[in-house]
C-alpha cells in the first residue's frame, strides 16, 4: 500500500509516495530485459520531502545525480540505495558553493537539467546552482538533444555556421547524422530559407539525369552501392566548388538527401520501370535470338519458368526472382534457354558470369559436348546489360561484353588481377 504525497505537473519528474516503510523518492528511469519501463525507489526524510516540495531546481538537481545510479542498475541489476541516500543532504540541503562543489566530483545527467532550462553557459563553467534559476517544470527534449549534437560536432572539431546549421535542419539532420534526411523548409528560419534553397538546387542540378537503381543481389528493396557513391561524389564536388565555405555535415547531408530520395524512387517503381532505366534493352554485337521461353534457377535448384506474352519482360521476371532468393548462401543464378542449346550462370560472390552454349548434343546416351566462356562482370549495371543483352540476342550478343576467356586457369589469373587493383 503506498499513496503519492507530492507529484508534479511533469509525470516524468521523480514523485514522493508514502508507504508502511515511510516516505520514498520514485522515479522512472531505463528498461528492464523486456523493455519495459523500470520504476526505482529510495527513502527520504521529512526535511527532504518540504525542499522537494518548495524547490524545482533542488528537485530536477537531485533527478540529475540520482540518474547515473539507475543506468548503473542496467536491466536487471538493484539500485544502490545507500549511494542514492547519501546525495539527499548533500544536494538538497547544502549551501550553493557546496552543491557546485559535489556536482564537479560524482556523475550526472547534464540533458535532463538542459532539457529542462539550466542556462547552459552556467552549467559548462560548474556555476550549477546558478544555471537553474531558468529551469522550468516542464521539459524540452529538443534543446537536449541540439546540446548534445553540438557536443559531439565539437568533440571532433567541427563549427556550423548559420547556414551550415539552418542546412542541416533543412534536411532533419541537425541532431542526429544518421537519420533518413528530408525536406523539411519550416524547420528553416525564414530570413535563411532562400539561401539554403539555392544551395540545394546546385545539388540538384549536379545530379540531374543520374539514378541509383536497385541491387537485386541484396534483397528486393536493396539499392546499388555503386551507384549511391557515384552521385554522392558528383553532389558533393559540385556543392563544394559552389559553395567552399560549408562545413562538411552541411555538404553530406545534402549528398544524403539526393541520393535517399533517388534510391526511394527506384523502389517506389516498378520493376519493369527500374530495368528499362538501367539500359538492358541494347543487344550487343550479336543477332537478334529473341528468347521465347527461359528456366531461372539459383544454387538451391529452386526453379522458375518464363514464357513470351506473358504480362512481364523477362528481366524484370528474372531480377525479381534474384531479389526473392538471393542470401549469402545462395549467390549463383542461372538463365537458361533449353530450345536453343544454351544460358549463362552469374557468379554473384565473385563478379564473374559463364556463357554457356552445347556444341554437340548427346547421341546414343553419350553426354552432350558444351563450350564454356568465362567473364568478369562490373558490378550490377554489368549483370544488367549481359541479362538483357541474352534475353533479346543470346549467347551471340555477349560477344561485344567481353572479354570472355575459355581458359578457367588464365580466368582466375584476371580475377585475381582485379581484386588486386
Amino acid at each position: 500500500m503506498r499513496d503519492i504525497v507530492f507529484t508534479r505537473r511533469s509525470g516524468w519528474i521523480p514523485n514522493v509516495i508514502r508507504g508502511d516503510d515511510g516516505l520514498k523518492l520514485m522515479l522512472g528511469a531505463g528498461a528492464d530485459a523486456n523493455h519495459e519501463p523500470r520504476t526505482f525507489t529510495f527513502p527520504i526524510g521529512e526535511a527532504h520531502l518540504a525542499v522537494i516540495q518548495e524547490d524545482l531546481a533542488r528537485h530536477l538537481l537531485l533527478w540529475s545525480a540520482v540518474l547515473p545510479l539507475c543506468d548503473a542498475a542496467g536491466t536487471r541489476g538493484e539500485l544502490d540505495e545507500n549511494a542514492a541516500v547519501a546525495l539527499l543532504d548533500p544536494v538538497l540541503l547544502s549551501a550553493p558553493a557546496d552543491v557546485d562543489a559535489l556536482f564537479r566530483r560524482i556523475p550526472w545527467d547534464r540533458g535532463r537539467l538542459i532539457a529542462h532550462g539550466a542556462d547552459i553557459g552556467l552549467l559548462e563553467r560548474g556555476q550549477i546552482c546558478a544555471a537553474m534559476r531558468t529551469a522550468t517544470e516542464t521539459s524540452d527534449g529538443n534543446r537536449a538533444q541540439e546540446y548534445q549534437a553540438n557536443r559531439r560536432r565539437a568533440e571532433r572539431g567541427t563549427v556550423l555556421g548559420p547556414l551550415d546549421a539552418a542546412i542541416l535542419r533543412y534536411t532533419g539532420q541537425y541532431l542526429h547524422g544518421s537519420t533518413i534526411p528530408r525536406r523539411t523548409p519550416d524547420a528553416v528560419a525564414p530570413a535563411l530559407l532562400p539561401e539554403v534553397l539555392r544551395v540545394v538546387a546546385v545539388a540538384e542540378q549536379a545530379c540531374a539525369g543520374m539514378r541509383i537503381g536497385r541491387d537485386p543481389r541484396r534483397g528486393k528493396r536493396a539499392t546499388d552501392k555503386r551507384a549511391w557513391n557515384r552521385m554522392a561524389t558528383t553532389v558533393e564536388a559540385a556543392v563544394r566548388r559552389a559553395r567552399p565555405e560549408l562545413a562538411d555535415d552541411a555538404v553530406r547531408t545534402l549528398s544524403f538527401l539526393m541520393c535517399s530520395e533517388a534510391a526511394e524512387r527506384s523502389r517506389n517503381a516498378p520493376l519493369e520501370d527500374d530495368e528499362e532505366a538501367a539500359g538492358d534493352r541494347a543487344v550487343g554485337g550479336g543477332g537478334s535470338a529473341r528468347k521465347e521461353a527461359l528456366t531461372f534457377t539459383d544454387d538451391k535448384g529452386v526453379e522458375k519458368k518464363w514464357r513470351r506474352g506473358g504480362p512481364r519482360a523477362a528481366t524484370a521476371e528474372f531480377w525479381e526472382f534474384v531479389g526473392d532468393r538471393s542470401a549469402a548462401d545462395n549467390e549463383v543464378f542461372t538463365i537458361e534457354d533449353e530450345g536453343m542449346g544454351e544460358g549463362i550462370q552469374l557468379h554473384f560472390y565473385a563478379d564473374s558470369i559463364a556463357r554457356v552454349t552445347t556444341v554437340r548434343e548427346g547421341v546414343g546416351g553419350s553426354d552432350p559436348e558444351y563450350r564454356v566462356e568465362y567473364g568478369l562482370v562490373d558490378g550490377i549495371d554489368g549483370y544488367r546489360k549481359l541479362v538483357g543483352a541474352f534475353v533479346l540476342g543470346g549467347c551471340a550478343a555477349l560477344d561485344g561484353h567481353g572479354p570472355w576467356m575459355a581458359d578457367v586457369a588464365e580466368f582466375e589469373r584476371a580475377r585475381r588481377r582485379r581484386r588486386a587493383e
